[in-house]
């Protein structure tokens, strides 16, 4: 039986969909890990090794770069967060990171589930320069899944 290759998918292709926000384009959006902790454990007549187990799991942040526009929902959410708090009614949010392909077709989805801005910067000011100015928006996670 012969082996089918199947070119990985790139990723510069994606959208990003925020419950209750929407936002045109992402020009950069990070996935983020997930880890899982280790705990050692050994019990007085085991042999003289340790034994491994499962602990907590940890999620890193989430990223999201895009052009600095005249939209503000962003800057709003962050606001709402840093006043009064990740608990706040609106404060946290569903996010999903979907890879699509060179057809349009979703290929990859992450959906990080009750997020919240907890990090926002942009770029600085600089009157001898072209470039675009971009915000960063880092958003810290409950938990993560990938569906496809």
């Amino acid at each position: 039986m012969a082996t089918t290759l199947t070119d990985p998918y790139r990723g510069f292709l994606f959208r990003v969909e925020i419950s209750g926000i929407q936002i045109a384009a992402f020009s950069e959006a990070t996935v983020p890990d997930i880890t899982v902790e280790t705990v050692d454990y050994r019990e007085g007549t085991d042999p003289v090794w340790k034994r491994p187990y499962s602990g907590l799991t940890s999620y890193g942040k989430l990223t999201l770069k895009k052009g600095l526009t005249d939209s503000m929902d962003l800057y709003n959410w962050f606001t709402l967060v840093s006043t009064q708090g990740s608990t706040a009614k609106g404060a946290q949010k569903n996010v999903s990171l979907i890879l699509v392909d060179t057809t349009g077709a979703d290929k990859a989805r992450w959906n990080v589930i009750n997020a919240f801005a907890s990090k926002y910067e942009s770029t600085g000011l600089n009157a001898s320069s072209s470039d675009v100015m971009v915000e960063t928006f880092e958003l810290t996670m409950q938990y993560m899944v990938r569906v496809s």
